[in-house]
């Protein structure tokens, strides 16, 4: 259904026309400011990024920077969203803001108009994360307002999505105070496709790894190690090598003890079947996003968040980190060749340095 006077509000087009990405060296770094505090970050194939925050901004460029063009959603009431959700197909783009009313915007990436797709007004709802497996099939997720994590599926490629019935998936966790099983939105991390399958990583009182293997269908769940059980603790985001389907890792640890190296890291060897700690007491701690570097076996990992941007290049077993709180998530093109980095009003796009 379209709100075209009361939910879609233009910000400005700095895109004219389409430019190559050769058009602007790619082998120096940069950075762009927009008023917006930027957890959702997408990178596509054609020279496509995409960015969603803060202030209902949700911004894209064509040519890898080179032109931005920035849109400002807004509600039905004229409230910007916020947005920490983002997923774009080869046929359209979508955000989903955050809290009540949580709102999923669609665009045709031909189109000019933002479409509302979804709207779901639990006064309890609260969205993490969004992802597709391909052009029609897509999964969003969120806490939990009822017995089970809150998680949405379209088989449309997004024009309809639908609330999934608890009946499907595993209880959330619930302790002596009446705390719920949650997920971090910190950087659109919680879900990780790939092939048919799904990871969906939870936090808070316990910190689990849900798994699906047909789309979103059945579900079962897993135990993991890494610190939970407080409000800030457990996974805030996973990954999973894109050249082997069975090594994947997992990263958060506590938001309050940002240094605590002690069980903020799992890995798996196993494609998810289980989780062991990642080298404990070692390494950086506290981080809102991970990510593998394609075409790196395995052995390029970068780890980003408020204490600064963290790279290894041998599994994770060392470390370098570059101190810079302007970054909540990170991207990477295909080739694994340039790095794209968001955060605090600020989108970075640096060459990838390989040893």
């Amino acid at each position: 259904m379209k709100h075209l006077d009361s939910f879609r509000f233009w910000g400005f087009w700095v895109c004219l026309f389409f430019v190559a990405c050769e058009t602007e060296p790619q082998s120096t770094s940069k950075v762009w400011e927009f008023d917006s505090s930027i957890r959702a970050l997408e990178v596509t194939a054609n020279c496509g990024v995409w960015w969603a925050g803060s202030n209902g901004l949700v911004g894209n460029s064509l040519d890898y920077g080179s032109t931005w063009r920035v849109d400002t959603l807004r509600l039905k009431d004229g409230t910007p969203p916020a947005f920490r959700s983002i997923a774009v197909t080869n046929q359209a783009a979508f955000v989903l803001s955050i809290g009540s009313p949580a709102v999923l915007f669609r665009r045709g990436l031909n189109d000019l108009e933002w479409d509302s797709v979804y709207v779901n007004s639990d006064e309890n709802i609260f969205f993490d994360s969004m992802a597709f497996w391909d052009d029609q099939e897509g999964i969003a997720m969120g806490d939990a307002t009822e017995e089970c994590l809150s998680v949405i599926a379209t088989r449309d490629g997004g024009k309809n999505w639908s609330l999934l019935d608890c009946s499907s998936l595993p209880s959330a966790v619930l302790d002596s105070a009446g705390h719920k099983e949650a997920a971090f939105a910190a950087s659109n991390g919680n879900l990780v496709t790939q092939g048919d399958e799904v990871w969906m990583v939870s936090g808070g009182v316990a910190s689990r790894v849900f798994h699906s293997s047909d789309r979103g269908h059945s579900w079962d769940v897993v135990n993991t190690p890494i610190m939970q059980g407080g409000t800030m603790t457990g996974m805030f985001s996973a990954t999973r090598c894109s050249d082997s389907e069975n090594i994947g890792m997992a990263w958060g640890g506590d938001w309050d003890v940002m240094d605590d190296n002690s069980a903020n890291k799992v890995h798996t060897r196993d494609g998810g079947k289980s989780w062991q700690l990642h080298m404990p007491g070692t390494g950086p701690g506290y981080r809102s996003c991970v990510q593998y570097v394609p075409n790196s076996a395995c052995q390029g990992i970068w780890a980003v968040g408020i204490p600064g941007v963290s790279q290894s290049w041998d599994g994770g077993e060392t470390w370098t980190t570059e101190a810079d709180s302007s970054y909540l998530t990170v991207r990477f093109d295909v080739q694994g060749e340039i790095a794209w980095l968001a955060g605090r009003s600020q989108v970075k796009r640096m060459p990838v340095i390989r040893p």
